[in-house]
């Protein structure tokens, strides 16, 4: 059976190309062996569901515990407003778990009772005769949980769940669980539940009992080698394995689906076009331009969850085009909404922006607002092109002009404001289709955007960022020359924004720093 990179669902060795996830599992089978009690809140996406499988497998090929795996996804509202249905709603699948984890007398003991318990404390008593029953330890996992925590039955439940934990650290023989496992997008101690329309909203709190969850789900850059190890092995391809590994690590930080997502176009959408089907870096380059044009559910939950809640998407429209620099606080709540849609992250201390596919998606979507905005003049978007090439400086002169005209008179905060993306919005239409650009954001106080931007074989860096003064503007040239030795590109541009309404000129210059030639425009 040929494999595929599966980006829905739940991954299977046998069917998908997948990262070595052993380490991860060990780590997460140690907290079980230890008794603890705890939540796996990810994006969705993220690998939750693949991992929960692999560990129900660890701990059932040990033959020394039983995993019992089971999902709340499928279960129907009606359910949640019945005790009687609801516990025999959980019964039914513990029963199915018991079968495909090779116990088929303990889920016909669990099938017995079905329709003979009909209260919460019946229910306690018979997890205990279950687990004596089976006479291994018991590890039970409930994925997909976000659906039934805003519900009284579920957290009634899971409260019999916290009194047979404490009982046990109380009386070390008392027969519960061995360890439980609360796996969705959110966490359910973060959870607010509102039963009736008079009362306030109140925190859940059965579930304090759990431990934090620290185990990084995301793929580090060995993981995801060891996924195109396997790849290279069964396709009797080469490729530079740890350089192409680390690339989609950059443009992903792990983030397991946008990893699988990437393999999947290179392997499907760009080497059947070509007889050499080994991989090349250039080859992540490609995927990363065409996966930003894609539509998919990840993107659409990405963009709605920005839309659904406008002080995230405040607070990410400051961090990505204005730059501004913010420390991460996990107690504050829009910081931690970012993170639980996996669209914010921490690095050093501040909040970043997940991952460069989010960043571009995000930047697209807020300049596509600003290009289809009834104010907003398009362009002619052939004539900075001249015998296929990008020719910068008149794109930039053409930038000035188009400001001058149409926003000088603008108010100087909406300008602050929508600058950056006016220029990306001006831009899209002449690169359209035979280029992309990428949009890097540098935080400090400059408070710095490099857009590099390749048109067809040709790659140009264009640093956007605010007139401060001229010895900043001393230090942006410095900064623009060492970023472009990195990019080892001898000429770069420089756009600066001049919010000065007295003195403020439109002008032009050319400048020679550290050899390098650097056109600046302002505007």
């Amino acid at each position: 059976m040929t494999k595929e990179f599966n980006i829905t669902g739940l991954c299977n060795p046998q069917l998908h190309y997948m990262a070595d996830i052993a380490e991860k599992v060990t780590s997460i089978v140690k907290l079980i062996e230890k008794g603890k009690y705890f939540t796996i809140n990810r994006p969705h996406q993220y690998g939750k569901t693949t991992i929960q499988a692999a560990i129900a497998d660890r701990i059932n090929q040990s033959n020394e515990s039983i995993a019992l795996y089971i999902s709340f996804e499928e279960i129907d509202y009606e359910i949640y407003q019945s005790k009687d249905r609801f516990i025999e709603a959980y019964l039914n699948r513990i029963a199915e778990s018991f079968e495909y984890s090779s116990h088929p007398e303990i889920a016909d003991f669990v099938l017995s009772e079905v329709g003979k318990i009909n209260s919460f404390d019946m229910l306690s008593s018979f997890i205990g005769k279950m687990i004596q029953k089976a006479k291994k330890k018991i590890v039970l996992i409930i994925d997909e949980v976000d659906r039934s925590s805003n519900n009284q039955l579920f957290l009634d439940f899971i409260a019999i769940l916290r009194g047979g934990y404490l009982k046990r650290n109380r009386y070390l023989d008392f027969p519960t669980f061995q360890s439980v496992i609360l796996s969705g997008v959110h966490d359910i101690k973060k959870i607010k539940l509102k039963i009736d329309p008079e009362a306030t909203s109140k925190y859940n709190s059965p579930w304090n009992i759990a431990i934090d969850f620290d185990v990084d789900l995301s793929l580090n850059s060995k993981e995801i080698a060891s996924m195109l190890q396997v790849y290279c092995q069964e396709k009797s391809i080469a490729m530079n394995i740890d350089e192409i590994a680390a690339k989609l690590h950059y443009y992903t930080s792990g983030y397991p689906f946008l990893v699988s997502y990437l393999c999947k176009i290179i392997d499907e959408k760009i080497i059947p076009l070509r007889n050499n089907h080994n991989w090349e870096e250039a080859d992540v380059d490609e995927a990363f331009k065409q996966i930003l044009s894609l539509s998919n559910t990840n993107f659409e939950s990405l963009i709605k969850n920005l839309e659904n809640n406008s002080d995230l998407y405040a607070l990410v429209f400051n961090l990505i085009v204005e730059g501004e620099y913010m420390s991460f606080n996990e107690f504050n709540p829009i910081i931690d909404a970012g993170k639980t849609y996996g669209i914010l992250a921490k690095q050093d201390n501040k909040i970043i922006i997940h991952n460069h596919i989010y960043e571009h998606i995000i930047y697209d979507y807020m300049t596509s607002k600003i290009e289809t905005s009834k104010d907003f003049h398009t362009n002619n978007n052939t004539k900075y092109i001249k015998n296929n090439v990008l020719d910068v400086k008149q794109l930039l002169l053409g930038f000035q002009r188009f400001m001058q005209e149409y926003y000088s008179k603008k108010n100087v905060a909406f300008l602050e404001k929508h600058g950056t993306l006016l220029f990306l919005a001006f831009t899209k239409p002449v690169i359209n289709g035979n280029g992309f650009d990428f949009k890097e954001v540098q935080i400090s106080e400059e408070r710095r955007l490099d857009v590099v931007i390749t048109y067809l074989n040709q790659k140009y860096v264009i640093e956007l960022k605010r007139w401060k003064g001229e010895e900043a503007h001393q230090a942006g040239l410095e900064q623009l020359s060492d970023y472009l030795d990195r990019q080892n590109i001898k000429q770069g541009y420089l756009l600066i924004y001049d919010f000065r309404l007295k003195t403020k000129e439109y002008k032009h210059k050319e400048i020679f720093h550290n050899n390098k030639e650097i056109f600046a425009v302002w505007v």
